[in-house]
């Protein structure tokens, strides 16, 4: 993935943030000799302070013989894309349409050593850490082994631990744009109300302070 400096995090903290509200992704895996990698899309639960991703799926994905021969994977998660009409791109005093057309996004590539998780007081902790995650209102039971109802359950799944070991992180919301211009942008997001256009609209006003001139972001950040 391109990282222009522009579109860099500016610390480490604004993709942590943004990854942890954004828990759904998919996990590449190398595939065998010749053949294309495993793409599996999975709901995760990411902890910053331990540097570590955990998931599960279930024992009869393909995925496995592939992920135990090599386990260096990259979790890629994006989110927040729009498409930008070449107008309102149109440089100052420029023609309408000379505007050229763009995409939005945001994105988080965290490269991780894969841990395949088979012990079943392990898997349990693995599933309450997810649940942890996703329903911290709780309401469901506490997996446990050997306990009813996830106990039986734990032997058709296998846990994946997730070391992140690199992150790539792009933020490309028009940063080196003239105010002008992001001007135009904003108002065409706001205007327009689409899916995903006011998250959209909230990362372009956010960035712009961070990337006036003479700042510079922040490289991608790496762990």
């Amino acid at each position: 993935m391109l990282v222009h400096p522009w579109d860099a995090p500016h610390d480490d903290a604004e993709w942590q943030d943004w990854l942890a509200a954004h828990d759904f992704g998919q996990l590449a895996v190398n595939g065998p000799a010749g053949e294309p990698p495993f793409v599996q899309p999975l709901h995760f639960a990411y902890d910053p302070a331990a540097g570590d991703a955990v998931t599960h799926l279930a024992r009869p994905n393909p995925l496995w013989a592939a992920l135990e021969a090599d386990p260096t994977v990259v979790l890629s998660v994006v989110d927040d894309y729009v498409f930008v009409p070449g107008p309102w791109q149109a440089p100052p005093g420029a023609p309408p349409e000379h505007g050229t057309p763009t995409s939005f996004y945001a994105a988080v590539q965290l490269r991780c050593t894969a841990h395949v998780v088979d012990d079943a007081a392990a898997k349990a902790d693995l599933l309450a850490r997810q649940l942890g995650h996703f329903q911290p209102e709780g309401g469901s039971a506490r997996p446990t082994v050997g306990e009813a109802p996830y106990g039986r359950l734990l032997s058709g799944i296998r846990g994946i631990r997730l070391e992140v070991t690199g992150v790539r992180a792009k933020f490309k919301y028009a940063a080196h744009r003239p105010d002008e211009t992001q001007d135009r942008i904003a108002a065409g997001l706001a205007a327009r109300g689409g899916p995903r256009d006011a998250a959209a609209h909230a990362h372009l006003s956010r960035r712009r302070g961070h990337d006036a001139p003479g700042h510079r972001p922040a490289p991608p950040a790496r762990t």
